[in-house]
């Protein structure tokens, strides 16, 4: 296993997105921010217990991204990068959500129009 020391400032804006892009897609935008928000004066430590449990986390996820994850989140520019991420992609869902639903619904007036002609 490979230790990671360094991870450039993309790579770990990268991960952010794509962790980001996940919790927003699971509509755990807001527990997630609260989380965060929550441990954040505790980062540094959270990145080490990463490491800590890295042998059995790199069983389901992959290790180089793993441990370039555990070690980004030392940085509190990333913490705070993340939940600006979140936040943005949260709401973007929500968006896209809520545009989803005002199709649908306009699709159901429409067909019910049509009936209502039908007769």
């Amino acid at each position: 296993m490979d230790v990671i020391v360094e991870v450039s400032k993309d790579d770990a804006h990268e991960l952010m997105d794509r962790t980001a892009k996940f919790i927003a897609e699971r509509r755990m935008g807001s527990a997630a921010i609260l989380l965060i928000e929550s441990l954040k004066p505790l980062n540094f430590i959270a990145s080490q217990i990463l490491y800590m449990i890295a042998p059995f986390a790199e069983l389901i996820f992959k290790p180089e991204e793993y441990q370039k994850f555990a070690c980004s989140l030392e940085d509190r520019d990333n913490v705070k990068y993340l939940v600006n991420k979140i936040d943005e992609k949260d709401a973007e869902f929500h968006k896209k959500l809520k545009a989803e639903k005002k199709k649908a619904k306009e699709l159901k007036r429409k067909k019910k129009e049509l009936k209502n002609k039908l007769k």
